[in-house]
């Protein structure tokens, strides 16, 4: 009993730690977009998509609000967005998305990060070539008919539309746009009020890499460590 209660008790502080990581991300997120483009969101494209994703993980309405408010005053946060680059173990490319309000921190943690997990981080240009830079968005899969939405959706920059599951079990649409038609293809969906259950900008490979059971944990080990740093957003990789 006690060793059940144990692996719950860890099940749940894991719960938390990810609910956390991802409160901070999206409110990173909204500051960048504020100062990007003012609190308004109906002026703001980029704050929308902050409240699309606040939604998705369940961010408190109240963290959200606090957020504007802090990013709107006089002392907010300046961030800045840094992309860097490495490899696994393995060969496995990565892409390490940051914001950070001192880069000298972060590219010596980046660094560490992967010489730690035995890889090895690389200069700007060595691994992004893999990926390609793309809009996704996830729609609720409730009374849609695909063919009809990809119809729809072509003349606004739609290059790939399938089905999957969210972290929470849900069947969704999973939409893709190259990422200058990311504008777009948002405009497209609130036209059609379709309100997406997130809208990511991701970095998806062009190939992947398929590793055995042990090779594939020492990469995800890897990704796990990048992914608990304070000022790491994403992390997207090239392993199948």
């Amino acid at each position: 009993m006690g060793r059940i209660f144990e692996v719950r008790k860890h099940a749940m502080f894991a719960r938390w730690d990810r609910m956390a990581k991802q409160f901070t991300r999206i409110g990173k997120e909204i500051a960048i977009a504020v100062k990007a483009g003012g609190p308004d969101p109906g002026t703001n494209p980029a704050l929308r998509r902050c409240f699309q994703n606040a939604k998705s993980v369940n961010m408190p309405k109240d963290r959200v609000e606090a957020a504007i408010k802090r990013a709107s005053g006089k002392e907010m946060d300046n961030f800045e967005e840094i992309l860097y680059e490495g490899y696994a173990p393995h060969g496995v490319a990565v892409l390490v998305e940051t914001a950070t309000d001192n880069h000298v921190r972060t590219v010596a943690n980046i660094k560490s990060h992967f010489n730690k997990g035995n890889g090895a981080m690389g200069t700007s240009g060595s691994v992004s070539f893999q990926f390609k830079k793309m809009g996704v968005f996830k729609l609720k899969n409730e009374g849609l008919n695909p063919d009809e939405l990809e119809l729809e959706l072509i003349d606004f920059g739609l290059e790939e539309m399938g089905e999957s599951t969210n972290d929470n079990g849900e069947d969704v649409f999973v939409i893709r746009c190259a990422f200058n038609d990311f504008g777009n293809m948002q405009k497209a969906l609130e036209e059609k009020n379709l309100n997406p259950i997130s809208a990511e900008v991701e970095w998806i490979p062009s190939s992947v890499v398929e590793l055995g059971e042990e090779q594939v944990q020492d990469v995800l080990k890897l990704v796990d460590r990048l992914e608990q740093d304070d000022d790491v957003q994403k992390v997207f990789h090239n392993l199948k």
